[in-house]
């Protein structure tokens, strides 16, 4: 009797989601780490400063790879304009990204960088020109309903803190969107490069103009943010790339768990109930739309 057809590859798919799910669960740490320091170094550095140097590592990382495959022509493209509005897009959603972990609770901030999947299923309709159809708008309606409750009146959020991490989120599913419309064109090295060097000359006179002195031990932990933020980019990734997305959609949360944990041990935090009941309904709510998204093939790493 013959083999199943696809059954001789089963163990080397499992194989790829187990090494896929590994490099996730250590991007969602390296992700929530940088986050972290992003709050320590809050007194010594502003926002301005963690963006360039995250910009930086971004394009350091980049080129090392460019190099690694010795083909500098990557970096030729035909849709310029469409990698400056990525990378522009990339500035935004980094600086946003940034505040909100600063103004608020570690793990509120991490719940609300988990509605990007959310976003991405109301800028579907009038960027990709797909119907969103009545299931989507239920997730939709159900990851909100989520925020509203982790943000309701028993905790003391700041509300701006909360629009920005929205804001944030949603600068996320734009990202998202431009991955979809590149990646039909240009590979993945091509796009992180322009990505690094967008976001590098973009931030570098912000950066200049409000630049603050860092002492050495301060200067390492900015640049530390900076490379911990890129090697997340980069395992993130590589995880899709070697498992499927269907397998690897719970693994980013993870980066709850963690949040809430550095938030109780380090700062002190307490997360309430209805902070933990708004972030269940929002993963939910992000899984159901994230197995929609797997079938149109919307997918990918979105910082």
């Amino acid at each position: 009797m013959s083999p199943r057809p696809g059954a001789a590859d089963a163990p080397s798919i499992a194989a790829g989601n187990l090494r896929g799910a590994l490099l996730l669960a250590v991007a969602a740490v390296l992700f929530t780490l940088e986050a972290t320091l992003v709050r320590i170094s809050a007194p010594v550095a502003n926002e301005a400063q963690i963006v360039f140097f995250r910009s930086a590592a971004q394009l350091v990382l980049s080129g090392l790879v460019i190099w690694r495959m010795g083909s500098v022509r990557r970096l030729a493209t035909e849709r310029p304009v469409l990698h400056v509005v990525r990378g522009l897009t990339s500035l935004a959603t980094w600086w946003l990204y940034y505040i909100s972990f600063r103004v608020l609770d570690l793990a509120l901030a991490t719940t609300l960088t988990f509605t990007t999947s959310l976003f991405v299923v109301a800028l579907a309709a009038p960027l990709l020109g797909e119907r969103v159809g009545r299931a989507r708008w239920t997730a939709t309606a159900v990851g909100f309903a989520g925020i509203a409750v982790a943000v309701g009146p028993t905790t003391d959020a700041s509300l701006g803190g909360v629009a920005i991490g929205l804001l944030g989120a949603a600068g996320g599913a734009v990202i998202v969107v431009l991955n979809r419309l590149l990646s039909r064109t240009e590979d993945t090295a091509t796009i992180m490069t322009w990505i690094g060097l967008v976001t590098t000359f973009g931030s570098m006179p912000v950066a200049w103009y409000l630049w603050e002195p860092l002492g050495f031990a301060d200067g390492a932990v900015v640049c530390l943010t900076g490379l911990l933020g890129a090697l997340g980019m980069w395992l993130t990734i590589e995880a899709y790339r070697v498992g499927e997305a269907s397998a690897l959609a719970p693994v980013p949360y993870l980066r709850f768990v963690v949040a809430a944990v550095i938030g109780i041990v380090y700062f002190g935090e307490s997360p309430a109930a209805t902070l933990l009941l708004g972030a269940l309904l929002v993963v939910v709510a992000s899984l159901m739309a994230i197995r929609h998204e797997m079938r149109q093939g919307l997918t990918a790493p979105h910082r």
